[in-house]
């Protein structure tokens, strides 16, 4: 084949794959209303091949969002509710005894889908937490000695309520830095909750998506063009420099205890070109950098406790970093 047809028929795929992925928010906006910040993270984490924690209070439709992103993708979808009698073996699946043929057989469990919703994460114990982490890090379940590979595309989309932690077993930092992203969902305007109310009083649904007009307009095979025209993706040294130095600050910031690893690093830089790829450019600049910086490092970096006191969050922190960090030119 001639490498410039072949050449041709990648940018052609890949501008298919960017404008199918652009009618997502749209779609997603039949069903869920102004949130588009965490639909943008959605579709990044799937580009990246990362996973997403979603932090909001109940009742601000993130379990909709998840279900209207998998309607629009033509994805599958498993919801988790997580509670402290949880085993492992209720999210990755366990052998089962057959009494008919005298064998025990595999039933795979909940993960083996496109899109898991953890739902409350931190309430169930650690040991099932690792079990789900250790899935989402291997892409791949081990039950009796036997790997068994998960579906792809494959994203782990935890919750967690950012008000209540009575009973609550908190992720510790190690495994909250497995997560790409970590979104937060917040209270919608007034007009925005106007428009909710609207619509439900006009008979929506959200139980029945397909009735809310909701239709594919993307699919696995968009995500696979997407990623590869991603991976061609132009990093100048001054921008990896840049994620690098952003990175350090935060090693060195004096409200923190603990900074961002170097894999945190590594994933500002593919969120970077994730979102550079889908603003329509096959090149990264600062401003990708930064747009991506909070989602991407505010999980991976720890207050001091004097300094939570008086009201320091660690947005806070990232923000006054991104406005100290010399910018490259």
């Amino acid at each position: 084949m001639d490498p410039t047809t072949d050449n041709a028929g990648h940018t052609e795929d890949a501008a298919a794959a960017r404008s199918a992925l652009e009618a997502l928010r749209a779609e997603i906006a039949k069903a869920v209303v102004g949130q588009d910040p965490a639909v943008t993270g959605l579709v990044v984490a799937l580009l990246c091949r990362g996973h997403v924690l979603l932090e909001g209070v109940p009742g601000v439709a993130k379990t909709l969002l998840v279900r209207t992103l998998a309607a629009a993708l033509e994805l599958d979808t498993k919801r988790v509710q997580f509670t402290p009698d949880l085993m492992p073996g209720d999210i990755t699946g366990s052998l089962v005894y057959d009494a008919r043929t005298a064998a025990f057989s595999f039933q795979p469990g909940p993960v083996f889908t496109h899109l898991l919703l953890a739902d409350e994460i931190n309430r169930t114990p650690p040991k099932t937490q690792s079990a789900l982490l250790e899935a989402m890090e291997e892409r791949q379940v081990t039950v009796d000695g036997n790997p068994r590979p998960l579906p792809d595309p494959f994203l782990v989309i935890a919750t967690q309520n950012p008000v209540e932690y009575e009973g609550t077993y908190p992720l510790p930092e190690a495994q909250l830095d497995r997560f790409l992203l970590k979104l937060t969902i917040p209270l919608p305007s007034r007009q925005d909750e106007i428009d909710v109310l609207t619509r439900h009083a006009a008979g929506f649904d959200p139980r029945d998506l397909h009735a809310a007009g909701v239709r594919p307009v993307a699919g696995p095979a968009d995500l696979d063009a997407a990623r590869t025209a991603i991976a061609k993706t132009t990093v100048s040294p001054e921008i990896a420099a840049y994620v690098v130095d952003l990175c350090r600050a935060t090693r060195e910031s004096p409200s923190l205890t603990l900074g961002v690893s170097p894999r945190g690093a590594t994933a500002l830089l593919s969120t970077a070109r994730a979102w550079a790829w889908l603003t329509g450019r096959d090149y990264v600049i600062p401003d990708d950098v930064k747009a991506l910086a909070l989602p991407t490092l505010r999980h991976r970096v720890q207050l001091r406790p004097e300094a939570e006191m008086e009201g320091v969050t660690t947005d806070s922190v990232i923000n006054a970093i991104l406005a100290h960090v010399p910018v490259p030119r």
